[in-house]
């Protein structure tokens, strides 16, 4: 059974969400409906913090794609960092990459 746990540490107007575990499509509406919230309180600057992410699927860089052009529509980023694994090999081999504000890859 795959599991997530999302941590939100939030600031002025933006948000740090670190992910632990795995994101993929049992998982992705829990951080789709984190993502939501933060959006309803009107916290536009966004970092995800992937660094103890085990897995991302389709899924997963879906709602992750689907936020930054929500937050980006409104004067916002989502930035990513700590991207290793198998989500550095999704955004490299997709070009989705360049879709993020900021992606910082983790050192190997």
């Amino acid at each position: 059974m795959a599991d997530l746990s999302v941590e939100v540490q939030r600031g002025g107007d933006d948000a740090i969400v670190r992910l632990t575990g795995d994101l993929d499509k049992l998982t992705a509406p829990l951080l789709r409906q984190v993502l939501s919230q933060l959006f309803a309180e009107g916290r536009v600057e966004v970092v995800i913090d992937a660094g103890k992410l085990d897995f991302c699927d389709s899924s997963g860089l879906w709602v992750l794609v689907e936020h930054q052009h929500r937050v980006s529509a409104h004067a916002g980023s989502l930035g990513l960092v700590g991207v290793h694994g198998v989500l550095r090999r999704v955004l490299d081999v997709t070009g989705l990459k360049a879709a993020f504000d900021r992606v910082a890859l983790a050192e190997l």
